[in-house]
């Protein structure tokens, strides 16, 4: 019987693939740092029983429909907003993700870079790097605390517990945005649910932790940041569609709010002249929520289960729908 072909979009461990190579035919394209080409995409991925991919890949229609063998999508992401999951299922096509193995990782870089902003960490390293330290004074790079701060989670999936967490042992208050309450999580980590607009004008933090849907697109625009404190300090480890990048800078140049720290944008990568990273008051990161050395070899293992599982007959263990 002829080998399952599994489709891998971007170079890879050997020792991810090596307790696999009997079950499966692997093809993969042989950059780690470049996305795999439109039309080399299309073209390899005609004859593939699955795929394992990255958020970079767009799995559209014209792809799904390109396939004659397309049976799983293991999507080396908890988001999976890069896949059209209607035309996915039509197709009888499983579609897998990678939840809970970069939750503590990601709430790490969340928080790290929530601290990092309020601390204007990157700008104080930048001002020795270009020689600017003449003297010490007492307000100089003065940024702002985050123990005994209002903290506002939009968002409260794993990462967002994990994220609150981690504030609780700042002394933070909580509050929390989601689309359904959690009441036994309320009383674990004392946090307090509330309307969105009240989140908005009581957080000192506001961390963007929402799935990017049509419902989250733009979630955070023009009218959500005049809302905010004018101390406030927005964080979106998210998806970058879930903000407005030109109301983001706007809020940031007129002072509006104070800062912000982004992980994601509308359209990434960013160059080095973007209108965010050419700002003071914003740290602006490549995408490294879950860029641990350890979580991202556990993320490419929980994708090849998948793909395992799934051709052993006993299903995914991570399916996006049922």
């Amino acid at each position: 019987m002829e080998k399952p072909l599994i489709y891998i979009t971007r170079k890879i461990p050997q020792e991810i693939l090596a307790p696999h190579e009997a079950s499966f035919t692997f093809k993969m394209w042989e950059e780690e740092n470049t996305p795999v080409p439109r039309e080399v995409f299309l073209k390899e991925t005609k004859q593939a029983d699955g795929i394992v991919c990255m958020l970079t890949e767009r799995i559209d229609k014209e792809l799904l429909e390109n396939t004659h063998h397309l049976k799983i999508i293991a999507n080396m992401a908890v988001g999976y907003d890069n896949i059209d999951i209607e035309v996915a299922k039509k197709h009888n096509i499983i579609v897998t993700n990678t939840p809970d193995v970069l939750t503590e990782t990601t709430a790490d870089l969340t928080f790290s870079l929530l601290m990092a902003t309020a601390r204007r960490m990157t700008e104080a390293s930048d001002y020795i790097r270009e020689d600017k330290w003449g003297h010490w004074s007492p307000f100089l790079l003065a940024g702002t605390d985050i123990h005994h701060k209002k903290l506002g989670i939009v968002g409260m999936g794993r990462i967002g517990e994990a994220v609150a967490k981690r504030a609780k042992g700042f002394g933070m208050s909580i509050l929390y945005n989601n689309r359904t309450r959690k009441y036994e999580k309320e009383k674990e980590l004392n946090a307090v649910y509330t309307e969105f607009d009240n989140l908005l004008s009581e957080a000192d933090f506001i961390i963007s932790l929402v799935p990017l849907t049509n419902r989250t697109k733009h979630l955070f625009n023009k009218q959500a940041f005049q809302k905010m404190k004018k101390s406030a300090i927005f964080i979106n480890v998210s998806r970058g569609g879930t903000m407005d990048e030109k109301a983001l800078v706007n809020a940031l140049k007129s002072q509006e709010i104070t800062a912000a720290g982004l992980d994601v944008f509308e359209d990434e990568p960013i160059p080095s002249d973007h209108p965010l990273v050419r700002l003071d008051n914003a740290i602006c990161l490549p995408h490294i929520g879950s860029a641990s050395i350890e979580t991202r070899k556990a993320m490419l293992h929980l994708c090849m289960e998948n793909v395992v599982s799934f051709f052993d007959g006993n299903g995914p263990k991570t399916p996006v729908f049922e």
